[in-house]
């Protein structure tokens, strides 16, 4: 893969007494989509900041394509920047803002019209260039913002919350869009959001922070379908988190005790001891819905439906099983599960992780 397009080693960042991140080392691939997911205050904007060179660093090493940037300023890195308020120019043309960091660098003028020209094209505003951010919308004056970060070619591409002042459907869009020019620009890129349904859909790794540290990284659907602690299964969508107790082992085979003593059978990790507390990650699309059968069935709870919620081609439920309260969502292929309904609920076991009850550490 060659020298990575950012790299971290053992960064620290302090304000004043203040260690707002912590021995941080990530290694970012060219040509990737990595989002930085935490909630408020985990240090995910300070991170993003400090390759940028708004933020210093107070310990270790950031590198830009294998050269260190600790003392670089930042006009002297090539680093593109969206910021959550568009931060364009408001006395400026579309065309101006577009080319200011062309100017900047002496780019000849006949070069600065083709590159702002190319640029319009392809966050899809041709036509634009005497507008100015006013005669815009919200979504249209984030795209200027998107087109004037990459008109210079920038070695990374920064972005930070730069969807959250737009409404549900110009958000769906616009991550698109950016995904797209991310694509075809082949430009690394570097997202931050608290947002777990667009790091899901946008990245190709997540990176998801917690007090300063990192807590998990690794592509969506590793993050998402097997969680290293307790903090990224909640955080990252949500998820039942059952205590249980280890009843037995067998053939690799871990019987759990959980929801008033009712049993589920999962794979062992090969820490596991019977006796063990555990915490058992189920998230809600791993659970079926059904009408109530036999008693002691299989990795099937028995329960009752507390609230239901119409969500188009899938339900989702809250079901009481056992005195655990339980979230499923399940496809909508006939009527809603109605409040009160008694029903069974499937757990399926290659869906579960289970983690250290101390701990709150994955089991492996």
């Amino acid at each position: 893969m060659g020298e990575p397009a950012v790299h971290f080693n053992e960064v620290d960042i302090d304000y004043g007494n203040f260690n707002a991140v912590q021995k941080f080392s990530l290694s970012i691939d060219k040509g990737s989509f990595v989002t930085l997911l935490g909630p408020s205050g985990c240090g995910k904007t300070t991170v993003l900041r400090s390759i940028a060179g708004l933020v210093a660093i107070s310990a270790g090493q950031i590198a830009i394509a294998g050269k260190r940037v600790d003392d670089v300023p930042i006009y002297k890195r090539n680093i593109g920047l969206v910021f959550q308020n568009y931060a364009l120019f408001p006395h400026k043309s579309v065309f101006d803002n577009v080319a200011f960091g062309l100017k900047y660098r002496n780019v000849p003028k006949p070069e600065i019209a083709r590159r702002v020209g190319k640029a319009l094209d392809m966050v899809r505003l041709p036509g634009s260039e005497r507008k100015l951010p006013s005669q815009l919308s919200g979504g249209q004056q984030q795209r200027i913002a998107l087109a004037r970060a990459i008109v210079f070619e920038p070695e990374v591409l920064l972005m930070d919350e730069p969807l959250s002042a737009l409404d549900a459907n110009m958000r769906e869009d616009m991550r698109g869009e950016i995904r797209k020019i991310q694509r075809e620009t082949g430009i690394t890129a570097i997202f931050v959001t608290h947002d777990q349904e667009e790091a899901l859909a946008m990245s190709d790794r997540i990176v998801v922070m917690n007090v300063g540290r990192i807590e998990q990284q690794g592509t969506p659907q590793q993050v998402y379908d097997q969680p290293d602690t307790s903090f990224v299964a909640s955080f990252l969508g949500k998820a039942n988190v059952i205590t249980a107790t280890v009843a037995a082992i067998e053939d690799g085979v871990a019987t759990l005790s959980v929801a008033s003593n009712e049993r589920v059978r999962v794979a062992a990790p090969e820490s596991l001891r019977a006796g063990d507390s555990v915490r058992l990650v189920i998230r809600p699309q791993r659970l079926k819905l059904s009408e109530k059968g036999p008693a002691a069935q299989p990795n099937a709870l028995a329960g009752k439906v507390i609230s239901a919620a119409y969500l188009g081609g899938n339900a989702s439920y809250e079901v009481e099983a056992g005195g655990v309260l339980l979230r499923a969502n399940n496809p909508l292929t006939g009527e809603l599960w109605r409040e009160g309904a008694e029903v069974s609920v499937s757990v399926d076991s290659q869906g579960c992780v289970l983690l250290d009850a101390a701990s709150g550490n994955r089991l492996r």
